[in-house]
């Protein structure tokens, strides 16, 4: 019997109707009798679930199968979900088969409880605990199954009692709390309790053991098949976040909540719950971290830390502009669950009964309590209740983990009539006065009612008014702001603001004038910052953020104050404004290891198949972390050395990064040479020159490269689509330029020189280690030879890597006559004063004029060329400081002489990077540095033109 559309909107009787004539089609003889509740509801159902239809067509015997049970038409009973997943996991041999009967399993549970949901059977309640517990059993199973697996290939771990030990699983969040939404995807941290070694061959710790094991767990979770997934698994929320082990035993956890743990973590551990594995380990686990979330004092410091997490939601929503998004928007459900927490957080160490995970019953209990008024209690449950159905509306539409609200008119006017609605326009208002109800008493409790301020600027004041504005605002001279803010109103990024976009930023001047007016000279750091203005000016989110956060704007003002190359950085990626939130993090530049996992971070939510947004991932890791390095220079944090060093390491983790994607790319296309792997570069390394060699990097330096790779060119890859490996490895280079140099819309990543390779711009792209080898060893020029002191391999495989060494020194140490070296030395030397030294009169080229940079680079090298046959320690380093050690422990130096050059080389380069902070040509007046231009002369004279 076809459905009844008739209770349907015109407009969505059509998706329906096909659907059902696509089922029918394909249940053929075996279309079920429908009950008349199930008739009835069928059209609702699926006009505001085309998920659950799609299901229903694909897989008809689905909807039989609930309809025999009876199950659409009565709650779960207690513990039926294990039972019907243990029933289907009987005696299955594998993880394919595992996965595919989790994936069915999910598909029709979902299917029922969104028919129930919608049809108006279920609470909301009971719509929650469901989706939780069919979370949760599917975990239960899952790891149960998986750690027999585990157990059976490498031995059972242990307690301290000798009892077979499981994971401990922690679900977080609504799954902690029994309040998972429909599309949700589930977080979890997994720990164990007790060390110690497997008795296998290998002798694997146990940290290994279950590291295996949860990978395994969120695979089989995690990956999408034909039948779809089972749950998205997010495990960001363990102990180090992403860049942490994926497993803990509880004695490092305990470590790490009781001395490292941020304070959000307290919040995220309010909700946490053991889920599955060793059940009891868990129970000690939970009761370790009572004490962390819940402090014995009044903690009144949580409204606070709550009210600055809100803040950071908010200013990612507006970045975003996603004001409508029910879950982290005004008035959302965050903020009915922060009004809950702050209670829970400033007095749940002394009131027993706020130690609870699910929010209406924290409500409760703040009604009890009389935190709350009993009417406010009432409403925000209310609202909660309106808001999480709502919420799962959004997602049963397509099984798609979203909260904001649709923009096109099916899926409004779907989820308007599944919610008893006529119209969108009636829902939207029913639901913004709900909103608008949460946010007034969010704003009461966390944010106490604090306003914002109102001080906003004339843009298009006449000059007396606009005068005597900045001088309110603290300039002493305002005449010459008064004219860079007139030039600036009249420029075409202001006049074309949209209403929104001047709103904002006639609300962040005045802040913005307050503040240059301190600074020396403001004139200076007025224009420089109206133009960064004047630059973003049409994306309204940057103004936001910049007027909602004085942090942000202070040292944004700071920064400008003192390098001009800074804030035209961020004028030409407005996106690094957001590195301006946290001054912690502006002013602490990375690690290489910090490096490697934030790359990791931006990629993993990239897609790995879309080149165009990888170089954008990798354009935008760059220029964040290059921005931090400058801030912490400028600020004086970091010396000059490590300045460079960690432009150096920023550089050889986009290169890493670079051929490995690459070396990805060309392997999905041709097959690896032999003996290669896809995943990983094999046979083929990157080799620097010059200041990247050298870990001399600046701001603005492009890199000097040369690609070497270890085989036979001619044997052909393993792909559909062989080529030869030595063409293999050429368009692995050719990748790796593509992906440096490309002009993206985030920029280029670095300028690139390929002319130091051998034979130059006429020899090949990418080098065999033979040939590389004959050709430094028989035709390589002096002045190839002196690049090559300052040459390393900084990615790719390290024993193509260690063959390059050898190669280097072998090159470098072999006998030279010393007077036509140094001949040959000098000429080039000459040649290049000649060309590159300054012409202006009255100023010193740091790098190029005599007693520069470069004439210490070439002494330093003449030493290295002449002394290496003799001394091949002098090969062991390629920068420039540690060589002016060698070459003094070899006798070339002496001590004051090095010393001297140290001086003159740091303070010179120290100089350069401060003229590309100024965004200034490096030159500086001949009465600077006289002693010690004078100085690097006379050794240079003592040393080459004797």
């Amino acid at each position: 019997m076809p459905p009844n559309l008739e209770a349907l909107p015109a407009a969505l009787r059509p998706p329906v109707a096909l659907a059902w004539a696509e089922y029918l089609a394909r249940a053929g003889t075996a279309v079920p009798d429908f009950p008349p509740e199930i008739e009835t509801a069928l059209p609702l159902v699926w006009s505001a679930s085309p998920f659950v239809a799609q299901e229903c067509v694909r897989r008809p015997a689905l909807l039989a199968e609930l309809l025999e049970s009876g199950r659409l038409l009565r709650p779960n009973r207690e513990g039926e979900y294990a039972e019907r997943l243990g029933q289907r996991l009987d005696g299955i041999a594998g993880e394919t088969e595992l996965m595919a009967v989790l994936r069915r399993f999910r598909n029709l549970e979902m299917v029922r409880i969104a028919w129930r949901d919608i049809a108006g059977w279920a609470g909301l309640e009971e719509t929650l605990r469901d989706l939780s517990l069919l979370a949760e059993t599917c975990v239960r199973h899952s790891l149960d199954f998986l750690f027999k697996l585990a157990c059976a290939a490498r031995g059972t771990p242990v307690n301290a009692q000798g009892e077979p030990q499981s994971l401990v699983v922690l679900g977080m969040g609504k799954l902690g709390a029994w309040e998972l939404n429909f599309s949700s995807d589930i977080d979890l941290i997994f720990a164990y309790r007790d060390d110690g070694i497997l008795p296998d061959k290998k002798a694997t710790h146990y940290s290994e053991f279950y590291a295996r094991l949860a990978r395994n767990l969120v695979k089989v979770l995690d990956a999408i098949t034909e039948d779809g997934f089972v749950f998205r698994v997010d495990t960001r929320l363990r102990p180090f976040g992403e860049s942490g082990p994926p497993v803990m035993s509880f004695a490092a956890l305990e470590a790490y909540y009781q001395g490292q743990a941020r304070e959000w973590e307290r919040y995220a551990m309010v909700k946490a719950r053991t889920i599955a594995g060793d059940v009891a380990a868990g129970a000690e686990l939970e009761s370790f971290l009572r004490p962390f979330v819940y402090r014995r004092y009044l903690d009144y410091r949580a409204l606070g830390e709550l009210r600055e997490l809100k803040q950071k939601i908010s200013r990612e929503l507006a970045r975003q502009d996603r004001q409508d998004n029910v879950k982290l928007g005004p008035g959302g459900i965050r903020e009915i669950e922060f009004i809950g927490q702050a209670f829970q957080l400033i007095r749940g160490g002394q009131e027993p009964r706020l130690r609870e995970r699910r929010i209406l019953r924290v409500l409760d209990s703040l009604g009890e309590l009389r935190l709350l008024p009993v009417a406010v209690v009432a409403r925000l449950q209310a609202a909660y209740r309106q808001l999480r159905t709502v919420e799962n509306r959004l997602q049963q539409y397509a099984d798609r983990q979203t909260h904001d609200l649709p923009h096109d008119p099916r899926p409004r006017l779907a989820i308007a009539h599944a919610l008893g609605h006529a119209d969108w326009e009636g829902f939207k208002r029913e639901l913004d006065a709900v909103r608008a109800g949460v946010d007034e008493i969010f704003r009461q409790v966390v944010t106490g009612g604090q306003a914002e301020t109102a001080e906003t600027w004339a843009l298009h004041a006449e000059r007396e008014p606009l005068l005597a504005a900045l001088a309110n605002l603290g300039w002493q001279n305002p005449e010459p702001a008064a004219l860079h803010l007139e030039r600036f109103r009249t420029t075409h990024a202001v006049r074309h603001l949209t209403q929104r976009g001047e709103a904002e930023l006639r609300r962040l001047l005045p802040k913005l004038l307050r503040a240059t007016a301190a600074t020396d000279p403001p004139e200076a750091v007025l224009e420089r910052l109206l133009g960064l203005l004047e630059a973003i000016s049409s994306r309204n989110v940057y103004l936001t953020l910049l007027a909602e956060n004085p942090e942000a704007l202070a040292q944004l003002v700071r920064l400008a104050a003192g390098s001009p190359w800074i804030v035209n950085t961020i004028a030409r990626h407005p996106l690094l404004l957001d590195e301006l939130l946290d001054p912690r993090s502006l002013y602490t530049p990375l690690s290489k290891a910090e490096l490697e996992c934030d790359l990791a971070r931006r990629l993993a939510a990239a897609n790995p198949d879309d080149p165009e947004q990888l170089m954008i991932v990798l354009r935008q890791f760059k220029q964040a972390n290059v921005l931090r390095v400058a801030a912490a220079d400028l600020s004086g944090a970091i010396p000059i050395m490590v300045v460079s060093d960690y432009l150096t390491t920023i550089a050889e983790t986009v290169l890493a990064e670079a051929l490995a994607q690459s070396w990805r790319m060309t392997a999905a296309k041709h097959g690896p040479p032999p003996c290669a792997g896809s995943d990983q570069a094999c046979g083929f390394a990157v080799v620097a020159y010059g200041k990247l060699g050298g870990f001399e990097l600046g701001y603005g330096s492009d890199l000097d490269l040369v690609f070497l790779y270890d085989g036979h060119g001619t044997t052909p890859t393993t792909g559909a689509k062989p080529v030869t490996s030595a063409e293999f490895y050429a368009r692995v280079g050719k990748r790796i330029i593509h992906l440096l140099t490309t002009n993206t819309p985030a920029g280029v990543l670095y300028e690139v020189d390929l002319r130091l390779r051998p034979s130059g711009n006429s020899g090949l792209l990418v080098s065999s280690l033979e040939a590389y080898e004959n050709y430094q060893m028989q035709s390589a020029w002096t002045w190839e030879q002196q690049a090559l002191v300052k040459a390393r391999c900084v990615a790719g495989d390290p024993k193509v890597g260690e063959k390059f060494r050898a190669i280097r020194a072998q090159s470098l140490c072999r006998p030279r006559d010393a007077e036509q070296l140094r001949a040959e030395v000098r000429d080039m030397r000459e040649k290049m004063r000649a060309n590159l030294g300054s012409k202006e009169p009255g100023f010193f080229n740091l790098k190029q004029d005599s007693g520069g940079i470069v004439d210490i680079e070439f002494l330093v090298q003449f030493g290295v060329l002449s002394g290496a046959q003799d001394r091949e320690s002098l090969t062991e380093w390629t920068d420039v400081v540690r060589q002016l050690d060698s070459l003094t422990a070899a006798g070339f130096l002496d001590p004051d002489a090095a010393g001297l050059l140290r001086r003159a080389y740091c303070q010179f380069r120290e100089r350069i990077h401060r003229a590309a902070l100024l965004d200034i040509p490096t030159l500086a007046p001949t009465d600077q540095y006289p002693e010690l231009r004078a100085e690097v002369q006379r050794l240079w004279r003592d040393h080459m033109e004797r």
